[in-house]
């Protein structure tokens, strides 16, 4: 796949121009105890609307951010002005890590014009570009979801790949992979699914964007996964899983899909079969 990624001066020639649809969707692990939006609302790239994963969500299953149906996805996106024809740019104040996870969404709703501003926020500033506080809003507009089924995995389909053999590539850090550290959220046993391997997303990201490709790559061969054959990404609760899955898709795996509510949802069934070491 072409890359997603816009650097800094592509973004700053276009700030004005109302057709690009600039993004923050700074998130944050319950640990990391920071809150996005007041930061947001402190200052962002000017412009900037703020999309809350955790809002923009099926709140039904209650798991974390799980993807809206598409005709609720229009309708949220839609509020928040994002529609039809425009360029969509989206960062986060990580750098990169929570933005795949909404660029996975709008993928999976068939919009094709989705960039990440490399290096996020953190480059942004550190450049000296410009800020500003405050909530910025956008004249409602008509977002149309054609939903892509292939990119969105659930606990039955991932249980179905497990039993055929088929590639997990799990993005947790490695001591929660093999059980050796406690999950963020309570009440999840730790481990990871049966055949799953690691891929840690903080060892594909480097100065808020991806490794190279050659580095990815290897990462990628040294963990035995096969880019010909079909690929669940997962992670805590489906928003690294979307890192791997984007880095994977560059390095030019085939078939990727992300598993949806990842470990807040296997964690947490009595009947998920769990692996620890």
């Amino acid at each position: 796949m072409d890359t997603p990624f816009i650097a800094t001066d592509w973004l700053a020639q276009r700030l004005d121009d109302r057709d690009v649809v600039i993004i923050d969707t700074s998130w944050y692990l319950p640990t990391a105890n920071r809150r996005p939006y007041e930061e947001y609302l402190a200052g962002h790239i000017p412009g900037a609307i703020y999309f809350d994963m955790d809002e923009v969500a099926d709140k039904s299953t209650g798991l974390p951010h799980m993807l809206l149906a598409p005709r609720a996805f229009e309708a949220a996106v839609g509020a928040l002005g994002i529609g039809d024809g425009m360029t969509i740019v989206l960062y986060d104040e990580s750098g990169l890590f929570s933005a795949p996870r909404v660029w996975w969404e709008f993928l999976a709703m068939g919009a094709t014009e989705i960039r990440i501003l490399d290096g996020g926020g953190p480059k942004w500033r550190a450049e000296g570009r410009p800020i500003e506080g405050g909530l910025v809003t956008r004249a409602p507009a008509t977002f149309t979801a054609t939903f892509h089924p292939e990119l969105v995995r659930n606990f039955d389909d991932v249980a179905a790949a497990i039993a055929a053999g088929g590639q997990i590539a799990d993005a947790r850090p490695n001591g929660r992979f093999v059980g050796r550290d406690p999950e963020p959220r309570p009440h999840l046993r730790s481990g990871h699914m049966p055949g799953a391997v690691s891929l840690p997303a903080m060892n594909l990201v480097a100065n808020g964007g991806l490794k190279p490709l050659g580095e990815l790559k290897a990462m990628f061969d040294e963990a035995g996964v096969d880019l010909d054959k079909p690929i669940i990404t997962s992670c805590g609760s489906g928003a690294t899983a979307a890192t791997l899955m984007l880095a994977l898709k560059l390095a030019g795996a085939r078939d990727v899909a992300v598993y949806d509510g990842s470990w807040a949802e296997w964690g947490g069934r009595p009947d998920a079969q769990i692996v620890t070491g």
